[in-house]
């Protein structure tokens, strides 16, 4: 008992006690592989004193495998199972992966008696660990197979399919399983000639005639998944952007799917025909509120007139057009003059 109280009621040899427990620890195990009992993966019974059975990885705590892959900006956007050659772990060949030589077996570790799991005294506390004898198989190979070094597993370069959810992003990295191991997978995506991505949104360009501009009308356009029927609203002006809902790019972690922009490009004509040209000129003829000068044309008091209409066609279609304008202004006055005689009759046929 005096010894047990001096024990007991001396800091001193208290601290003596745990220093050089933590001393004895410190070179039995590593602190790393400690860390990783006590806090690794499930069946540990949170602070490693669990009875349950479990085995770390045959080939202890290695990193997880990473790649890079090439995708264009379509596989990226629309998925696609793509094909890679790897190393992964496969079954030994020759053992079968039990690990050891063709003829003999396994036998029961003496370490921890066929437990799978050992005791480690660590001063004042005792642990219940994997067994480093046999890393928690409870069996041992004495004569391991010459192919795998008694792992039961080798390297072995397969051809592996991976299947590219829809919607991935340029350096984006994600944790698929492949050839029966996990590993890290790096995107990079090309760019488009088409399309420019922002997020699950997708922007294009399209380039329309003058007429259609003015005038309306529809164009084909490539999209995401098949081509679009776009159609252009009559006095589209250039860079107008069209947005398509829903026809973007799938949302990886989310659902639904993003928007296509288009954005409206006119094409000016550089060269005109003769014809064209004195069209544009007659049009330009009835334009208002011009700020500016046009080329080739002069203010008078009857509006902008071409200043050079040498073989008079520009005037053969100004003629045409205020004929067609007195024609049809003639036509609203006679309809409105039927209209008002209507109206007297049927007063007339009430009084």
């Amino acid at each position: 008992m005096s010894g047990a109280n001096s024990g007991t009621s001396s800091g001193g040899f208290r601290a003596q006690q745990g220093f050089s427990g933590f001393e004895n620890f410190q070179s039995q195990m590593d602190p790393e592989e400690l860390f990783r009992k006590i806090f690794g993966s499930a069946g540990m019974g949170g602070f490693g004193f669990s009875n349950q059975d479990f085995e770390e990885s045959l080939h202890g705590f290695a990193p997880a495998s990473e790649m890079v892959m090439d995708l264009t900006f379509q596989e990226a956007a629309r998925g696609v199972n793509k094909e890679i050659n790897i190393n992964v772990k496969d079954t030994c060949p020759k053992c079968r992966g039990n690990g050891a030589e063709p003829g003999s077996s396994p036998i029961k570790c003496t370490q921890c008696n066929g437990t799978g799991m050992e005791t480690v005294s660590t001063g004042p506390f005792i642990m219940r660990s994997t067994c480093r004898g046999c890393h928690g198989k409870r069996v041992v190979n004495k004569y391991p197979c010459s192919e795998c070094s008694g792992k039961g597993k080798v390297i072995a370069r397969k051809r592996v399919v991976v299947p590219v959810p829809a919607g991935v992003e340029d350096g984006q990295t994600v944790r698929m399983p492949v050839g029966g191991q996990e590993i890290f997978i790096t995107f990079k995506v090309g760019k488009s000639r088409i399309f420019r991505r922002e997020g699950a949104d997708v922007h294009s360009d399209v380039i329309v005639s003058l007429s259609q501009a003015v005038l309306g009308g529809s164009i084909r356009v490539p999209g995401i998944y098949d081509d679009i029927i776009l159609s252009i609203p009559s006095g589209t002006s250039s860079h107008h952007r069209i947005r398509l809902a829903g026809k973007g790019i799938c949302r990886v972690n989310s659902y639904g799917y993003g928007d296509h922009y288009i954005h409206v490009k006119i094409r000016v004509p550089v060269k005109l025909s003769e014809e064209q040209k004195l069209l544009v000129q007659a049009f330009a003829e009835t334009e208002k509120d011009i700020e500016g000068t046009i080329d080739g044309m002069t203010q008078t008091t009857q509006g902008l007139r071409t200043i050079d209409d040498h073989d008079g066609r520009l005037s053969y279609i100004r003629d045409i057009l205020v004929a067609s304008g007195q024609k049809q202004t003639s036509k609203n006055v006679s309809n409105k003059v039927d209209e008002a005689d209507d109206v007297g009759e049927a007063v007339g046929k009430k009084t």
